[in-house]
């Protein structure tokens, strides 16, 4: 527990332990922020997003199962859309939260999507960072190709220069110090001592199998929030939500507006001055 937020704990259908954290703030009537993180992210992710917004807003930053403080599954094969949809309906009913705005990044911003199918009622807006209903396939394939390879460090400042290398062309801008505190939210300090990724490396096995979800027609699900607003981010050197992709979203939904945020690969953390003014633009009318 800290003074800024507290860490609670549910269980999943079959016996994970889900870990989220809540940043209290807010007032009745006003929805609350569920910030949904990335393939290998977690909470701690979205920790300068909700300090932020917290004075205005409750806000909750889960971990998907196999992440940061949340338990890994016994089966690998429910690292998957579905069982991701379950657990954040879950999620939904132990944290009580009758009205939410989504802010999902990367995997985050597809289960904020799908969520609508069994939680209309519950949701009054969608942000989605540097995701759409249309995904580039050699981004993608980047990313499995560096699913869970490496780890391992020494120390934080090993990780930080490793994870600086492999990740220089997402964020040139960054200095040491940034890199740093990025390699904290990514990894963790494994029980032998190392510096290791804050991931089960098995969220990869369902990747290798036939995907299921391919077959769901995003636009569709997209199409379901012509009635409330949206927020489309896009990094500007994204290689997974192109720049076309982002204005045939514009283009389809009246009610979603868009920004880019230069000199930013996949995904922009949101703590950027044009994410950040953006945001505060999309969540001023709930206040």
């Amino acid at each position: 527990m800290s003074a800024d937020f507290t860490d609670h704990y549910l269980w999943t259908a079959d016996n994970v332990r889900l870990h989220y954290r809540e940043f209290a703030g807010g007032a009745d009537g006003r929805p609350a922020l569920l910030c949904l993180p990335g393939l290998t992210r977690n909470a701690r992710d979205f920790e300068a997003l909700a300090r932020r917004h917290a004075p205005a807003f409750r806000v909750i930053t889960p971990s998907f199962r196999g992440r940061g403080e949340s338990g890994y599954a016994r089966d690998p094969l429910t690292y998957v859309p579905l069982t991701y949809l379950q657990d954040m309906g879950r999620l939904l009913d132990a944290a009580r939260l009758d009205r939410v705005i989504i802010i999902g990044t990367s995997l985050g911003g597809l289960i904020g999507l799908l969520l609508d199918v069994t939680q209309r009622q519950r949701i009054a807006g969608l942000v989605l960072n540097d995701v759409g209903p249309d995904m580039n396939e050699p981004g993608l394939a980047r990313i499995r190709a560096q699913l869970g390879k490496g780890g391992n460090w020494p120390s934080w400042l090993a990780a930080a220069r490793d994870i600086a290398r492999r990740q220089a062309d997402l964020y040139p801008g960054w200095q040491l110090d940034d890199w740093l505190a990025h390699a904290k939210r990514l990894c963790r300090v494994s029980r032998a001592g190392p510096i290791v990724w804050d991931y089960d490396p098995e969220i990869a096995a369902p990747l290798s199998l036939p995907h299921g979800d391919q077959q769901l027609d995003l636009w569709l699900a997209l199409d379901s929030y012509r009635d409330r607003p949206v927020l489309s981010v896009r990094g500007g050197h994204s290689d997974i939500l192109l720049a076309e992709t982002q204005a045939r979203m514009q283009a389809r939904i009246p009610r979603l507006s868009a920004v880019t945020v230069p000199r930013v690969g996949h995904a922009p953390t949101l703590d950027e001055p044009e994410a950040v003014a953006a945001m505060q633009a999309f969540l001023d009318p709930f206040l």
